[in-house]
């Protein structure tokens, strides 16, 4: 059998493969410390599973949902924008319920970006910018995130005939994989660009509540001009430890979100309204459960940060999102790196070069085990640490 080249052309994905070398170990009996997908460990909270048990129940819920979405679950989202961030979106035009923010990345392309339009996607990042660019027939062109400019991207190093033929840009921020912020000042920045360049905007903001230190993340759409140019795109998935739940949702331009329902409700059918009616619970109900969790995180994140310094392996402390991303030592690559600690001490570390080619040097670590559990994969390091 042949495989269409579009699929004949794609990487292999990173979490599989990932998920593959584990999986040979712990078949081995290997006690492995998965530190590589970014999976909260903590269950949903529970008042959001008993709204779902309640709605699972109801005969309402059990037929075909729509395609964009409950208005119920688009009013809750538009008081959650408005609550948090200050925006007033009408939830008739300008919120759309998404499938996770993965099927929303994967999908919008399909909207905006004829055969050969080129996609700014940031490198390193998440791989569905590229991957959905180019089922949709566009070509991804990468904005490289290096430390020395803060992990954003240098707009004035992007060609002028790269330009013209651009439509549209993935953003998102704070970043997977770096962790690194935006502030206001760069969204500005962006917002000048995409208007002189004619360029849509959309900015995945899946890690918008996990955030330390008194840190507040700002939104793109918080600046003025933002709304000709874009959208934003929210995930419970990491806010409400609700990743297998599939849901989401879009915000923004209403023009492109109409086109992005229409692409929507000719692929799929809708998020399960019981999900959506769980959705309006978290969103509605207090925040405490997103606070508490951010403290599991920042307390992780504490004892990582000094146990990776201790066995030679310094890393800045991040302000948001449940990631760090590690210098490798120069003597060694990102991808021989992760091998070294799974095959050597059982941990399970993302390779950056995974996230593409500027990911190069470093190593992705989620906080997503106990401290305990983090204290044994730095104590395991600390046995190999001549080899690191």
């Amino acid at each position: 059998m042949k495989y269409a080249e579009r699929i004949e052309t794609l990487p292999p994905y990173l979490f599989a493969s990932i998920d593959e070398s584990k999986q040979a170990l712990i078949d081995k009996g290997v006690d492995v410390i998965d530190l590589g997908v970014g999976d909260p460990d903590r269950p949903t909270p529970k008042h959001i599973v008993d709204s779902m048990v309640q709605a699972v129940a109801d005969p309402k819920n059990h037929q075909y949902p729509s395609y964009t979405g409950l208005l119920a679950f688009r009013e809750a989202a538009a008081k959650w924008c408005k609550d948090t961030r200050g925006l007033d979106f009408d939830p008739k035009t300008q919120v759309l319920s998404l499938i996770g923010s993965k099927e929303g990345v994967a999908h919008v392309p399909f909207a905006f970006v004829n055969p050969g339009d080129i996609v700014l996607c940031p490198n390193p990042g998440y791989p569905v910018y590229a991957i959905g660019t180019k089922f949709a027939g566009g070509v991804p062109y990468d904005m490289p995130l290096r430390a020395e400019n803060d992990f954003l991207p240098d707009y004035e190093a992007i060609p002028k005939d790269v330009l013209q033929k651009t439509k549209m840009m993935f953003l998102n921020y704070p970043n997977n994989p770096t962790g690194a912020v935006a502030d206001k000042k760069f969204f500005e920045e962006t917002v000048e660009f995409a208007k002189e360049n004619d360029i849509l905007v959309v900015h995945d903001n899946a890690y918008s509540e996990m955030v330390y230190d008194g840190y507040k993340a700002p939104s793109f759409l918080e600046v003025d001009g933002a709304i000709d140019v874009g959208i934003e795109m929210y995930s419970m998935s990491k806010t409400y430890n609700m990743t297998g739940w599939r849901l989401a949702f879009a915000v923004g331009n209403k023009e492109m979100i109409a086109g992005f329902g229409k692409v929507k409700a000719n692929i799929d059918s809708g998020v399960f309204d019981a999900v959506q009616r769980a959705g309006i619970t978290a969103l509605t109900s207090s925040q405490q459960c997103v606070s508490d969790m951010n403290k599991v995180y920042q307390e992780r994140r504490d004892v990582l940060v000094k146990g990776l310094a201790s066995v030679g392996l310094e890393v800045k402390p991040n302000k948001a999102t449940f990631y760090l991303w590690c210098p490798v030592p120069e003597s060694t690559n990102s991808m021989d790196f992760a091998k070294l600690l799974l095959e050597e001490a059982g941990i399970v570390a993302t390779p950056g070069v995974g996230f593409g080619s500027a990911g190069e040097g470093f190593v992705r670590f989620a906080l997503t085990k106990e401290v305990d559990r983090i204290n044994e994969a730095v104590a395991r390091m600390d046995k190999i640490r001549s080899k690191i």
